[in-house]
This record gives C-alpha cells, structure tokens and sequence, in this order.
C-alpha cells in the first residue's frame, strides 16, 4: 500500500536513468560506441540525428533499449564507420558525448546488462520513519515485477491494438511485435497479481519455476529444501512467471492464446519478483531521493508503486 502521494519528473533532473553496458569492447572493428547523455528527446529521434550526421540509414544504428523523453538518460548507440565521423562535431540540441569506443558488433536491443536510477518524488513524505522502514523492506525483499503501464500505452491503446492483432487484423510488423508484447506482459501482470494475492509472489513451492536472478537461467523445483529456501531468501532465485507463447494454455485469453500458436510466439519465463541492487535514499520532508539498480527489462515504477501513489 503506497504511503504517500507524489510527483515524478516535476523537471528532467528529478528522473535520471543511466546505461549500464553488458560487455567489454574490443577496441577495434567497424562500430562506433557512442555513450550519449540527452534531455528531453527520445532514444529513436536521437538515432535518426546520428545517422544523419554519419551518413548513414537510421536502421543501422544500435542502441540496447529505448529510454525516457521527460528524463535525463545516458546510453549506448552504435553507429557504422563507413565515413569515419568525427564526433567531436557533433552538435544536438539536448545531446552531449559523454565517451566514444570502437566494436566488432552493432548493438543489439537487450545487449545491456542494468539500468542505474537516480529519481526524485515530490510530495509530503513527512512520516519519514514509514517511508524508510518501508524503503528497508523493499532492499531486503524485493518488489514485484511488474511490466509497467508504459507496456500497455496512453488509455491501455496497446491493448486494443493486441485484440485487434489476435482477431485477425493485419498491421505493420513493429505493430505486429507491439501487439504480441503487450499480449504476453498483460497475461504475465495478471498471473503475477494471483500470486500477490495468494502471498506467495516471492516464495517457491514445488514444481514451480525458478529464475537465476539477473539471467535467463531457469530451472523446476523438484523439492523445497533448506538450500533453496535460503537461496530465495537471499534473492538468488526467484519464482519465475509465464511468458506465455504457442504451447501454452491460460484461461480466459483464448482468443490471444490461439494467435500467439498461430505465430508460433515462443513461450518464456520471467522472474515474478525484482530484485532492487544498490538501494539508497535520502528522505526529506517534500521529497524522496532514490538511488538504485534493476536488471534490463525491468520497470522503475514497480518499484516505485510499493512506495507512492504516482502522478
């Protein structure tokens, strides 16, 4: 339960999200590596100005995830060497080049490894104890899951949008893919919702799914023992939830179920439980300042849910 309202991005300082990358370079090869701070621009507008200062097709530029506008945000793109540019002219309004590198590969969507948050909430924080027993609690015991509501678009649009795919509507492919996404995280969000209810959202029982925290490493719970036990205590291993794909059966979705088949959408797992790394705060009458680290593909609002209700 939310112990406070509270406002987020009241200015772009108050959101700020850094890029941690997945691998070393090698130093060599046919990409640039651009480590690029921006403000009030998005990730895909900020691809298309490097392409063009490089010459080159916007779909050749990399980057691993798409970030924040209202926001300041530090990331990596990838850029071809086909005219060897200099960076050091580069000149984007909201854009600065933080570092440059040179790499083999192109960067691939997901190729990160975690996102580093520094977020500000405004609002009357004035029971200063609660928020940190609670900002304890979360530390200690992670938070759930969620895919946030950014997942499902302004007034759940993605959602229709994904009916309309499993009906049979033909769309453009980055739709198509937006479609099946937002199928598969809403069907993940209402199993996770299950388990919250059944306050089993972050143990394990046997025959469940376990996530290897921070991979995609999986593995069946043939028996609950003390090791086990001590593993999900300690955040090492969490109760994995369905991705659901061809193959699969959940109630109540039939029509989306038949369509993921239909695609032959592959089924996954994904970890019910986030684990909050590096958690730090400073707590003031008007405002909390939060420091911390998720795993790619996680939402800072899952986090921030079990602290404040957000505007």
């Amino acid at each position: 339960m939310p112990l406070f309202a509270a406002r987020i991005k009241s200015t772009p300082d108050d959101f700020q999200v850094t890029e941690v990358i997945g691998f070393e370079f090698s130093g060599d090869g046919e990409h640039d590596f651009l480590f690029i701070e921006k403000t009030g621009n998005n990730t895909e507008w900020v691809a298309r100005q490097l392409a063009r200062f490089a010459d080159v097709p916007a779909r050749d530029i990399g980057y691993a995830g798409l970030k924040d506008r209202n926001a300041i945000t530090r990331q990596w793109f990838s850029v071809p060497r086909w005219y060897s540019p200099d960076w050091t002219q580069l000149q984007i309004d909201g854009v600065a080049l933080l570092r440059v590198e040179r790499h083999l590969k192109k960067l691939r969507r997901g190729s990160h490894r975690q996102n580093r948050f520094r977020l500000v909430l405004r609002g009357d924080c004035s029971d200063s104890a609660a928020v940190e027993e609670r900002l304890r609690l979360i530390a200690s015991r992670g938070v759930p899951n969620y895919f946030g509501d950014q997942r499902f678009g302004r007034d759940a649009g993605n959602i229709r949008l994904a009916d309309g795919w499993a009906s049979g509507k033909r769309l453009p492919r980055h739709q198509r893919s937006l479609a099946i996404s937002t199928a598969r995280s809403f069907m993940f969000n209402e199993e996770l919702a299950g388990r919250i209810e059944a306050r089993n959202w972050d143990s394990l029982t046997e025959g469940d799914v376990a996530n290897l925290d921070g991979s995609g490493s999986v593995f069946t719970v043939e028996a609950v023992d003390e090791t086990i036990l001590a593993r999900c205590r300690e955040l090492d291993i969490h109760p994995a939830g369905l991705m659901p794909g061809d193959g699969d059966d959940v109630a109540g979705r039939e029509l989306w179920m038949k369509a993921l088949a239909k695609g032959r959408v592959d089924s996954a797992r994904r970890s019910l439980r986030l684990r909050v790394a590096d958690l730090q705060w400073s707590i003031e009458p008007e405002a909390v300042t939060l420091e911390f680290a998720l795993v790619r593909g996680s939402f800072a609002t899952s986090v921030l849910r079990e602290l404040a209700s957000i505007s």
